[in-house]
């Protein structure tokens, strides 16, 4: 993921299946928050990207090293040490929410919650929405 792009493959994987896989009970909790947060903040619904990514909408990169392909155009992942939320444009503009989030690490693309609880949901919605925004704007290539 070193450029920010996930590698995965939108599929016809069952999002409520996968969420109820989740093995750890508060992981799994968190994973139907995530889930209703970004329906509402993308309007857009839950598809499965490979075997792990929840994505809502999507969009089609194109780099000038001629790598292309489609990915989520927002998501997450509940992973066993933290939920993982994917902001593929990265963090760019949205310093002063990262500031008022509450516990988090990020990555190039990939905002990291330990504890969901500890974060204020408000603030993370309103991340997701201008992330998704910015990326069905974007103009690739």
């Amino acid at each position: 993921m070193g450029d920010g792009t996930p590698r995965t493959v939108e599929n016809d994987g069952d999002v409520a299946a996968f969420l109820a896989s989740v093995p750890d009970d508060r992981r799994r909790e968190e994973a139907h928050t995530l889930l209703s947060l970004h329906e509402r903040a993308t309007g857009q619904p839950a598809r499965m990207w490979g075997g792990s990514i929840v994505g809502f909408g999507r969009y089609h990169y194109r780099y000038a090293s001629g790598r292309e392909g489609d990915a989520a155009a927002a998501g997450f992942s509940p992973r066993k040490a933290s939920s993982t939320v994917y902001l593929p444009l990265g963090f760019d503009g949205l310093e002063d929410d990262l500031a008022r989030l509450g516990p988090h690490t990020t990555s190039v693309s990939c905002l990291y919650l330990t504890r969901l609880d500890a974060v204020d949901l408000d603030v993370l919605e309103g991340m997701v929405g201008r992330s998704y925004a910015r990326v069905v704007a974007h103009v690739w290539g």
